[in-house]
């Protein structure tokens, strides 16, 4: 009975996803409305994978394998792995039109300070969300192989392609900073 339930909350997470897919294509012809500029195609396809992975590998590991339900760890990981939800829309809310699944950034604006994002340190608090509930939406049914593959490949993704993808694309895209107009530092 707690296999099912486990399926249940995997499959009510991969319609989760759906529907920030539709708030992100929303949010992408906003965008590209605004003179958006798309970064980081190439390495796109495999994190869509991966996500998909990890919901299918969640599934196929406890069923194949018969991986039990230890509620010593189980329930702690369900609370993260819900409290990673919340924190996915924290950071869809604080980045409005501008949050999306892909990196597109338009041209001029400012770098959100809102919710997680005024945290100077915490550049990318998306990414930490998804590193957690990689570890921890497997780990409620002890899919520790699928944790472990996930957070290896997110961390090859993440670190090799996607945040300098969108580093270089925040930073190319950067509002100019205006002339100083005594370059010598002298006041007339």
């Amino acid at each position: 009975m707690v296999v099912i339930a486990y399926t249940l909350l995997v499959l009510a997470t991969g319609a989760e996803r759906v529907v920030e897919l539709v708030i992100s294509r929303r949010n992408a012809a906003w965008s590209f409305a605004r003179g958006g500029i798309e970064s980081g195609r190439g390495h796109f396809p495999a994190m869509v994978a991966l996500h998909t992975g990890l919901l299918l590998a969640c599934i196929v590991e406890v069923w194949a394998l018969g991986r039990p339900f230890i509620p010593g760890l189980g329930w702690p990981m369900l609370a993260l792995t819900l409290a990673c939800q919340a924190g996915r829309y924290w950071v869809i809310w604080s980045l409005g039109h501008q949050w999306n699944t892909r990196v597109i950034v338009v041209p001029g604006l400012p770098l959100s300070t809102r919710g997680p994002y005024r945290w100077a340190w915490l550049r990318h608090p998306n990414y930490v969300i998804v590193a957690v509930e990689g570890v921890a939406l497997p780990l409620v049914h002890t899919a520790w192989i699928t944790a472990l593959t996930f957070t290896v490949l997110n961390a090859v993704l993440l670190l090799g392609f996607r945040i300098p993808a969108e580093e270089r694309a925040l930073q190319d895209a950067a509002p100019v900073a205006a002339p100083d107009p005594d370059p010598d530092g002298r006041t007339p």
